[in-house]
């Protein structure tokens, strides 16, 4: 009987081609949309779950409000840690990260650049599962100048993984012993560092300073040990530790400081939820966000429910063509439950066969997506063993659900009723068709929308005023390596033609250097008083490379030899301190870690506001000091010959460090790639958002030939009569274009409280006009008009005698 239900499917398949292949052709681009959603949120969701111990590490988390500033940090001091593992029992062992920047390692007599390096305790593989595959975990890091390589690294520098004992020279001045090598740190983990540095050997480390943070600090607490129990004593530790240095170093007790509106809160957060519900400062590496998951899994759904609903519309308007061989199979005596199984298996194959282009579908746009996204994404059954038979299972699902208005509804008719055409048929009868019409274009419309707030946000990013200016800036980066020859590398690249100006700074207003710590009014050192702000060391060309702006006052100049004792603050700094005329006021500086020795600086000049921070984030206050900082070379160029004058900056660089790497980047591509998440999100966003309407469009096609087909006698009446083929085009998009209108409308309120609260997360942000709700609905009428009149002009051209022979 299976065979007999396999080969009516197949041969009703093949007799409507058309409709065959559009309803496949959307339920699979659907699926396949869906599927490639779905494996980006499961990716997303299972960072960190790697680590045998996930569920019992916690990173402790800093919450500060102090001088004007709210600051969130994702680093605490360097105590914390192994105070919480002796004072108490429920913490079984602890870890800590401090991150030093990248350095340059020498291979033979090339210096290579490498980014992921960290330094940490020889806890770390008690706490994180990081599997060794030379060394032993229990000694590697315990000893000073030591450090732990990935299996890549390993065979990077020496072609082979067996180099426990051998040693790499850091900086041309650090020799380290590697005493271990471990399996690369996976993709999906918050952290990938390929050197692993032992912090025995570092002072900051072993300091009892409870006031200056620095180091990422996680905690493995005891099975059965609850997130809230350890969250409790957070309180006592503060107060047995932190607020007596507090108290002898900035003289303020925990009670003033409270009544001055500032706080200090440490945090736990779980190891899992760190890469998408965290976004501190000094994070280990860019998160995602949990507002990410929720996007793409919402688009994921709406896609499949548009795919669905094409699918399920398509069936029902078809079967109400087979309503006659219905009544005949009736009569010739076959039972309804055979005719349930039918059309059942029908609707089943269907979705099968959508299933298997699905899935090609995928393994097609995968590379696309991985670009896209900046991930790996894989079918494999290994990485995912349940994710295909789930998917099957739902293809199998959405067949029966689609092929249940035929099998239920139209097997229950009368045979007498079908015979005699007492069947209402045709597009308007269909109130429920008509619904889900109206569904698929809200959830297009509202993609539209969505597309087009996204593009304005990030369009606004890239032009706001930033109150620098970022173009033609090039960054020479890591020049601490010239040393004591880097003011005369500056003085060369300026004799450079091309070069304009330059500036010798790792403080730059794109990721890079960053000091954050109180000033206050001379005199006063105090919590009240204190103004938490940005320190930045500038040398006296960095105003004016850099394309700033002063207000009041001056910048730093070579004429004024007290201006090494000169700060520049900028307006938002002003404010918190409540200068009405900041020129000649005095502001105290900490110059050591206890408070000891205060360094005076008189204000010479206001900077204007500049975004030296992501656009999330109000502008802080910042102070800038005339002092050496070595990280970066800045230079202005010349719009034109650009490529040879980076030849000759590049020439000059060989000759002054001969054997260490050139790195560079320009100014607005680091500007850029701080919201590189934002563009991504936008792309796939959009991508998404044009297979969506898509897929509406083959529903809406599939329906404008089902009603055509039911109007055929009308259509070759109203030619006979005289109707042009205009007013059918007219007749038969009228009803469609009602649909999308009621569409809009629902929709328009729905998107502006969704894209408000996604804008909501940028401090500076554009606004939602009202004609992106017009364009929306424009685009989505157009699209609706085009597909529909394709089908209407082809119905109107045809020839009326046979349509009117058409029974």
């Amino acid at each position: 009987m299976l065979k007999n239900y396999l080969k009516v499917a197949l041969r009703n398949l093949w007799k409507n081609k058309t409709f065959s292949a559009i309803n496949i052709l959307g339920l699979a681009i659907g699926m396949g949309t869906c599927l490639l959603i779905v494996l980006f949120v499961l990716d997303e969701l299972s960072f960190d779950k790697f680590n045998k111990k996930s569920d019992r590490i916690y990173r402790v988390d800093a919450d500060l409000r102090f001088g004007g500033a709210e600051q969130k940090f994702a680093v605490n001091n360097a105590p914390l840690a192994f105070t919480m593992v002796k004072e108490y029992p429920q913490v079984e062992n602890a870890v800590r990260f401090r991150n030093y920047g990248p350095s340059v390692v020498k291979k033979g007599n090339q210096n290579i650049k490498e980014e992921r390096i960290i330094y940490t305790d020889s806890t770390l593989f008690d706490v994180f599962t990081l599997p060794m595959i030379a060394g032993d975990p229990t000694k590697a890091l315990t000893a000073p100048k030591s450090v732990v390589i990935t299996e890549s690294i390993a065979k990077k520098y020496f072609g082979k993984t067996d180099v426990v004992g051998q040693s790499l020279l850091f900086d041309n001045k650090d020799l380290y012993s590697i005493t271990g090598v471990i399996k690369e740190v996976p993709e999906n983990s918050h952290f990938r560092f390929d050197f692993f540095i032992s912090l025995a050997g570092d002072a900051a480390s072993k300091e009892d300073n409870w006031l200056s943070f620095n180091f990422n600090t996680y905690l493995l607490l005891k099975p059965g040990v609850e997130q809230k129990i350890i969250q409790a004593k957070f309180d006592e530790v503060l107060q047995k530790h932190l607020w007596p240095q507090a108290e002898a170093i900035m003289h303020t007790r925990q009670d003033d400081f409270k009544k001055s509106g500032n706080y200090m809160h440490f945090k736990l957060t779980p190891l899992t939820d760190i890469h998408l519900q965290s976004d501190r400062i000094a994070e280990l590496a860019p998160n995602s966000s949990l507002q990410t998951v929720y996007i793409f899994s919402a688009i994921a759904i709406f896609i499949l429910l548009i795919a669905c609903v094409n699918f399920m519309n398509l069936s029902t308007a078809r079967s109400a063509n087979r309503a006659k061989e219905v009544g005949v199979r009736k009569v010739l005596g076959t039972q309804r439950s055979n005719l349930i199984k039918q059309f059942l298996t029908e609707s089943v194959v269907m979705s099968l066969i959508a299933f298997v282009i699905a899935l090609l579908f995928c393994l097609l746009t995968m590379p696309l997506l991985n670009q896209l996204a900046a991930k790996q994404f894989t079918l494999s059954p290994i990485v995912h063993p349940y994710l295909l038979p789930i998917l099957l299972g739902f293809a199998v699902v959405v067949g029966l659900i689609a092929g249940s208005y035929p099998a239920f509804y139209l097997s229950a008719f009368k045979p007498i009723e079908v015979l005699k055409g007492k069947l209402s048929t045709g597009f308007k009868s269909s109130y429920f068709r008509s619904s889900l019409v109206v569904f698929q274009f809200f959830i297009s419309i509202f993609l539209i929308i969505g597309t087009i707030v996204i593009y304005r946000q990030l369009n606004y990013i890239q032009n706001k005023k930033l109150g620098f200016n970022k173009e033609q800036v090039l960054l020479i980066k890591d020049t601490y390596v010239l040393d004591k020859k880097i003011q005369a590398f500056k003085d060369e690249a300026l004799r450079q033609p091309g070069v304009i100006s330059a500036s010798i700074s790792g403080f730059l207003p794109v990721p890079s250097s960053r000091n954050d710590s109180p000033l206050f009014p001379e005199g006063e050192i105090n919590n009240d008083k204190a103004v938490s702000m940005q320190q930045w060391e500038v040398d006296h060309d960095y105003i004016n490379t850099l394309g700033m702006e002063i207000i009041k006052g001056r910048k730093f100049s070579k004429e004024f030899a007290t201006d090494s004792t000169g700060i520049i603050l900028n307006e938002s700094a002003v404010k918190l301190f409540g200068y009405q005329d900041p020129i000649g006021k005095k502001v105290s500086r900490m110059m050591d870690s206890e408070g000891k020795i205060l360094k005076s600086y008189t204000v010479i000049g206001v900077v204007k506001n500049f975004h030296f921070a992501s656009l999330r984030e109000n502008i802080g206050a910042l102070g800038m000091f005339l002092d050496r900082s070595t990280g970066a070379v800045s230079l202005r160029l010349q719009t034109n010959n650009v490529g040879s004058t980076i030849k000759s900056i590049e020439s000059l660089w060989k000759k002054m460090a001969p054997g260490e790497a050139f790195t560079y980047s320009f100014l607005n591509e680091d500007f850029n790639n701080m919201y590189r998440s934002e563009q991504r999100v936008g792309r796939i966003f959009i991508a998404f958002a044009i297979l969506a309407l898509f897929i509406a469009c083959l529903g809406l096609l599939g329906l404008a030939t089902y009603a055509a087909e039911q109007r055929t006698k009308e259509i070759g009446i109203r030619k006979v009569l005289g109707a042009t083929v205009s007013n059918i085009a007219g007749m038969l998009s009228k009803d469609f274009l009602k649909l999308v209108v009621v569409a809009a409308v629902i929709t328009f309120p729905v998107a502006w409280w969704a894209m408000s609260k996604w804008l909501q997360d940028f401090a500076y942000r554009t606004s939602i006009s009202w004609w992106i709700f017009v364009l929306a609905a424009i685009v989505a009428v157009v699209i609706a008009l085009v597909t529909v009149c394709v089908q209407a002009i082809k119905a109107a051209i045809s020839n009326p005698i046979k349509n009117l022979r058409t029974e």
